[in-house]
């Protein structure tokens, strides 16, 4: 059987990331006709449209930009916001303590600006999808561009609904948790998860935390456990290697459990 291989063309319409430093990236939408004005000059889009990903195109000031294809982190770190995201390390152990994969049913509370609803979506897709819950119907407008932007919106039903008061969905492998009050969600996650299910939770502070492991012990999940993830970056240069002087570093506390069967 033939593979089909990844489309590298620049197509009008696409979003490319225009890359200039590691501080200084853009994502843009190429359209016929129209430019991309940044301090150093504008890039033309009729100069990248029918290029391969990782062209280069000088701006109109004689700067260079390399035009790369978009990964799901650049639309997560370049998305509107309302809220705070969550960033890639997070999102990163999140999906991987849920346990999802293409086809999984996913359960996500709140949906904010939907960074981490279109990486659950990412990886769900083409035959799963995300059931997200959100109360601001202000931050489920701003999700839905986002989504949409990220070609996601397809593998994500936005609900307009207060979780803590129920979840609609029975039988899905994860319910992911990023809003203040996470234990009153978890006898809601109890009963909508499949059995060995998992419940993954973020939370900012360590109060939080106490309270959703204590929720999880006492709603029939096992294997409950809580990690911190902070990452730094090194400034590599041959006789110059070290740490950099700043870092992303506490974001939030990851709480995850599995559903088990109650006797």
């Amino acid at each position: 059987m033939k593979q089909t291989l990844p489309e590298t063309e620049i197509h009008e319409g696409d979003y490319v990331l225009l890359y200039m430093s590691p501080r200084k990236t853009y994502l843009a939408r190429a359209e016929k006709g129209k430019s991309f004005h940044t301090h150093k000059g504008y890039v033309e889009f009729d100069s990248l449209i029918g290029k391969e990903c990782g062209s280069a195109v000088k701006s109109s000031l004689g700067f260079e930009f390399i035009a790369l294809k978009p990964q799901l982190r650049d639309f997560i770190m370049k998305s509107a916001r309302q809220t705070q995201i969550t960033y890639p390390k997070d999102v990163a152990l999140i999906v991987m303590f849920s346990g999802i994969g293409p086809g999984s049913r996913v359960v996500e509370a709140g949906t904010g600006t939907g960074a981490l609803t279109a990486a659950l979506a990412y990886y769900v897709k083409p035959e799963g999808k995300v059931y997200s819950y959100e109360i601001r119907e202000e931050f489920i407008a701003t999700a839905e561009k986002n989504l949409k932007r990220a070609g996601l919106k397809d593998f994500v039903e936005l609900k307009n609904k207060d979780i803590v008061a129920g979840i609609d969905e029975r039988d899905v492998d994860a319910v992911v948790l990023d809003l203040a009050p996470p234990w009153l969600v978890v006898p809601h996650a109890y009963s909508a998860l499949k059995p060995s299910g998992a419940i993954v939770s973020f939370s900012p502070t360590i109060d939080q935390v106490v309270k959703t492991v204590e929720a999880l012990r006492e709603n029939g999940f096992v294997d409950v456990e809580s990690v911190e993830c902070l990452m730094r970056g090194m400034q590599v240069e041959r006789g110059k290697t070290r740490p950099q002087t700043l870092m992303t570093a506490h974001t939030g506390y990851i709480t995850f459990g599995r559903k088990i069967t109650k006797l």
